[in-house]
């Protein structure tokens, strides 16, 4: 099978979505879909290993990043959007059902699509962030903070202050990260550590920095971390975010009330028949999902639940690729017998 990761656009509406495509058109269609601050390329290792199994791999730049639509108004980051683009999609590329997977708030995305349209879905599978979280907006967090760590008398906010601070200080956000975009993306994008279990999310602090990067204007001039990105995963990264500006990644943390009301929407209350997957970054000290109360809710909504660990922090996607493609391989040819046929196996 082809491992050519092929570019692609649809106009959905009014809407350009750039996508990524990766394997045969007749393949068991897998849509993957980025967080903050990435890219469909964020999911690059991810493509040609599906698209080498038989799947066709599917990854589309968000609304606000690469070549995808970009808006000036918070409200055009919301979920409601953000799902209407996906199933469009979908529906241009001829795809009755997917598999869905998603990382950071791609991962709220697919969740939705799961949550609203179920018939549009073979299975969901998130990475980092578990389901019925941040669809619900920062406050729903709030009560699944690890006290532990964060004592509600001095951190109200727990590791979620960043998301606030977006709320209170957006341009003094917005404008630091794009001061540099090669300095924040070097600065953002590192691997996971064993010593940072239990211990504080930097993002806790921000308000007491006064910023991102310890309340400096600019992003800190760090080598780049190899085990995440290559340099030219650096220059993708950068040359997009230059011409697009972080406006729209950063609008995403704006839209909490709109979210909530969508969500509230749901099918089925919300309740997920299908395969879920879920894989936890076990060094992820902001998604905090192994040892903190994050991943209950999603237990309480799921009848078909899987959970995994990856040793990797947040970037899990690019991090540890090859386990993340084994866990997804795994789970799908476990749970999804009648989706997957000998065609589709490696």
């Amino acid at each position: 099978m082809s491992q050519e990761i092929l570019p692609g656009t649809h106009l959905i509406g009014d809407h350009r979505v750039f996508f990524l495509a990766c394997g045969p058109e007749d393949g068991v269609p897998i849509v993957f879909v980025h967080g903050w601050p990435e890219l469909s390329w964020s999911w690059r290792h991810i493509l040609t290993h599906f698209g080498a199994m038989g799947f066709r791999a599917i990854a589309p730049d968000m609304r606000g990043y690469g070549r995808s639509g970009v808006y000036a108004e918070f409200g055009a980051y919301s979920l409601r959007h953000q799902v209407g683009d996906l199933v469009g999609l979908a529906d241009a590329l001829g795809i009755d059902r997917a598999i869905w997977v998603g990382h950071d708030w791609g991962a709220p995305a697919v969740w939705s699509v799961a949550s609203h349209h179920p018939d549009r879905c073979h299975a969901v599978a998130g990475l980092c962030v578990p389901y019925r979280t941040l669809e619900f907006g920062m406050e729903h967090l709030l009560p699944l903070v690890d006290r532990t760590i964060y004592p509600e008398d001095r951190d109200r906010y727990g590791q979620w202050a960043y998301q606030r601070f977006y709320v209170e200080q957006f341009d003094r956000a917005t404008s630091v990260m794009e001061a540099d975009p090669d300095r924040t993306v070097r600065a953002l994008f590192r691997r996971g550590k064993p010593e940072g279990l239990g211990q504080r999310s930097p993002h806790a602090d921000i308000f007491a920095n006064g910023g991102w990067f310890g309340g400096a204007d600019v992003a800190p001039d760090v080598e780049r971390d190899a085990a995440v990105i290559s340099d030219l995963d650096r220059a993708i990264y950068v040359e997009a975010l230059s011409r697009n500006g972080f406006f729209g990644p950063n609008a995403y943390y704006r839209n909490d009330d709109a979210n909530k009301a969508y969500t509230l929407e749901a099918v089925n209350n919300g309740r997920l028949d299908m395969p879920v997957l879920f894989l936890a970054g076990r060094y992820d000290v902001t998604c905090e999902a192994v040892d903190s109360r994050l991943a209950e809710p999603m237990r309480d909504s799921c009848t078909r639940l899987t959970e995994r660990i990856v040793h990797s922090g947040h970037w899990m996607a690019q991090e540890r690729p090859d386990r993340v493609n084994l866990e997804l391989s795994r789970w799908i040819f476990t749970d999804l017998p009648d989706v997957v046929s000998d065609d589709s196996a490696p």
